[in-house]
């Protein structure tokens, strides 16, 4: 909690501190933005650190009014422990928020955001039926439900999100171009800790011997991208499982490294795209991602 604190006071110097209210019902915040400038949107599930953070702090410097969405979406778990076991913080998450210019933080029971169930179903294509999608039935169906409610709801100009979610922002560009949401989508740097491992909320339930096991991913693929010019992709791709897996604590659920656009995978290194390295493990009940740029 120290190391949040000193990020917040860092940016409470920088930022004009303005009120900031909260909001339950979606009319009474969009009342309320309907008479501000434009909107720059940071969409959460809580349980915020400095990544999140980040975030806020690239909406504050985008100008306009900021606004942020605490809510835990329970389309997108295909898994009901993994709904259970996620974190909910709701009064350390406002007191994070407070300092950093935020005006509006919308905050939603589910019947706000689901007064009947959703059964819209998106059709994405490849990009939900490859890595997290092929390893999570549903899950992007859900993500696309909660974004598009969001957005209708606050209508943005803008929104942010952090680029460890590397395939979750391919479907969000995707559902805005099919449902023509006037939003521009902007990603921002994955934030680590000191020792590599990406932020995330769920490493708050990390226990001691998984949280010493997590960095070893992220420097994994590190080493990994040192050695494109010494392996072909298939073989770069089977190493990271493989040295990951050495550890007793980590289980790759899958790694591939594909094209950073269409996110099919790559046969070798000479295809001209941008070339991203993705990444699952599972630590205990836990799945932790991150991906690496591999580069052209």
């Amino acid at each position: 909690m120290k190391e949040k604190s000193n990020f917040v006071a860092r940016k409470a110097k920088q930022f004009k501190i303005v009120p900031m209210r909260i909001f339950e019902n979606r009319y009474a915040l969009q009342s309320y933005l309907d008479s501000m400038t434009a909107v720059h949107f940071v969409p959460t599930m809580g349980a915020l650190h400095a990544g999140h953070l980040s975030l806020v702090e690239a909406a504050r410097k985008g100008g306009g009014t900021v606004a942020v969405s605490i809510f835990v979406n329970p389309t997108q778990f295909n898994d009901p422990r993994d709904l259970e076991r996620y974190p909910h913080t709701l009064d350390a998450d406002l007191r994070l928020l407070e300092p950093l210019g935020v005006d509006a933080v919308f905050v939603p029971p589910v019947e706000e955001i689901y007064p009947e169930p959703d059964t819209r179903r998106f059709d994405f294509g490849h990009l939900d039926g490859v890595m997290e999608g092929a390893t999570r039935p549903g899950h992007f169906n859900g993500v696309a439900q909660v974004v598009s409610r969001l957005f209708e709801t606050v209508r943005p100009a803008v929104a942010y999100f952090g680029e460890k979610d590397f395939q979750q922002i391919a479907i969000i560009r995707a559902m805005v171009k099919q449902l023509g949401l006037p939003v521009e989508i902007v990603t921002c740097p994955t934030v680590r800790e000191p020792d590599g491992l990406a932020m995330s909320s769920r490493n708050t339930l990390l226990n001691r011997e998984q949280r010493s096991a997590a960095p070893l991913i992220y420097a994994t693929l590190a080493k990994a991208v040192t050695l494109r010019n010494t392996l072909d992709i298939g073989d770069a791709e089977r190493w990271v499982v493989a040295q990951i897996n050495k550890n007793p604590y980590l289980e790759v659920i899958y790694f591939q490294i594909v094209d950073a656009e269409r996110l099919l995978s790559v046969g070798n290194w000479d295809i001209p795209c941008e070339k991203r390295g993705c990444i699952a493990v599972k630590t205990g009940d836990i799945r932790l991602i991150d991906n690496i740029d591999f580069g052209r």
